[in-house]
């Protein structure tokens, strides 16, 4: 297990190597001793050959010492499966701390209603009081120096096929391009940039049609977690077997801001804005422009079966049309309408109250270009954006491709 033995303390030899479960650099003590043929053959060496055994500081197989790095609901799920092994029978955790960020946060509530100890971050000298480190949406970068205190590395739970989609929100983009095939994976971390290190188990997820953003963390938080179990069970093998991720097929998913829920009226599908909306709208409204107001669409319906012809003229990207028999406000984009069953302006409004309190008289007159009242605008100008009290900060423009 080790190499370039150099140096005694009291008697036993220093070793500084390689250790084969995690190729990291480790220090430990241990003594010369020779064996009998038998124990030879038990330990895989040749009769008369000396051995060097490392006294045990840490764990090379289950249960393991786990220090976990984790903020939000989606990590608690992991932390969950994590906290419950120490007391099962096939259990795979021994002792387990935790590693956060806030006191506001689930993870930190989880650990304080299960009396786990919680360190407060940036930690100090670890070495030798763990195994095995567990990071799952902790979202800070651990230091080279940090990563080899532990023994057989931190493992890293992510939310989709690396090495698509690497970044803080894999999951959000996974919906917004429309991926029908994404799942979760457990790797390696490696120093100084996010989720690239070798990969220790997959497993693939169908992404079922219609699903949001929100239910498919959920989903992946639960299989995360499991696979996460699953590679603790067998992680010296893991770790033997790691194989490093693809150089092709590399994406990258960056936050989610506000300036993706404008919708480009012209330039934006049907199938674009429904993808836009089960992707963020859950955490922020999907905005356009009306009379030079911000307005938020709220509570999207899906593709209205409305002509884009209609009264001898094709009706221009953001037009309106109040369906009554289905309480929507349809509105025209790329390809076709897409409804809305209320609004925000003020306060919030339904689709019929939308229409009855501004866009009724308007109506009225069909003939001639559509009127002002009747358009909503995409977010291109921006002496209008202005206008409506925006900050610069969210006049950069969002297309879905």
């Amino acid at each position: 297990m080790w190499n370039n033995v150099k140096g005694k303390v009291m008697g036993m030899k220093i070793l500084h190597g390689f250790c084969k479960y995690c190729s990291q650099r480790h220090a430990s003590v241990g003594v010369w001793v020779k064996r009998t043929p038998e124990k030879h053959r038990q330990y895989g060496q040749v009769p008369g050959k000396t051995r060097l055994l490392a006294t045990r500081n840490y764990s090379t197989e289950p249960p393991w010492r786990v220090l976990f790095f984790g903020t939000d609901d989606f990590a608690v799920e992991s932390l969950k499966l994590l906290s419950a092994s120490r007391d099962s029978n096939d259990r795979v955790v021994e002792s387990l701390e935790v590693v956060t960020l806030s006191n506001d946060v689930p993870v930190k509530k989880f650990s304080d209603q299960n009396k786990l100890p919680v360190h407060v971050w940036p930690l100090g000298d670890l070495q030798g009081r763990f195994d095995v480190g567990v990071v799952v949406s902790f979202g800070c970068l651990l230091r080279e120096g940090l990563i080899n205190q532990f023994p057989c590395g931190i493992l890293n739970v992510h939310p989709s096929l690396l090495p698509r989609w690497r970044g803080p929100a894999p999951v959000f983009h996974t919906i917004l391009h429309g991926d029908t095939i994404t799942g979760v994976s457990v790797m390696q971390i490696r120093p100084k940039r996010f989720d690239v290190g070798p990969i220790l188990h997959q497993e693939i997820y169908h992404v079922p049609d219609n699903f949001t953003a929100d239910q498919l963390g959920a989903t992946l938080a639960t299989k995360g977690a499991q696979l996460l179990i699953d590679t603790l069970r067998t992680l010296p093998e893991r770790i033997t077997n790691r194989r490093e991720q693809a150089q092709d097929g590399a994406t990258l998913a960056p936050k989610i801001s506000k300036s993706m829920s404008w919708i480009v009226w012209e330039e934006q599908t049907c199938v674009q804005i429904d993808r836009l909306f089960r992707a963020i709208a859950f955490r922020i409204p999907l905005r356009t422009i009306w009379m030079g107001k911000t307005i938020k669409l709220l509570d999207f319906a899906g593709k209205c079966n409305i002509s884009l012809s209609g009264r001898g003229r094709i009706p221009v990207p953001g037009s309106m049309s109040y369906q009554k028999e289905s309480n929507t406000l349809a509105v025209c984009c790329k390809d076709g309408w897409v409804g809305f069953k209320a609004v925000m302006l003020k306060k919030r409004l339904s689709a019929a109250d939308f229409y009855n309190g501004y866009l009724h008289q308007s109506f009225q007159n069909r003939s001639g270009p559509p009127k002002q009242e009747c358009l909503f605008h995409s977010n291109r100008d921006r002496t209008e954006l202005h206008s409506a009290g925006e900050e610069n900060s969210l006049t950069q423009q969002h297309t879905v491709h």
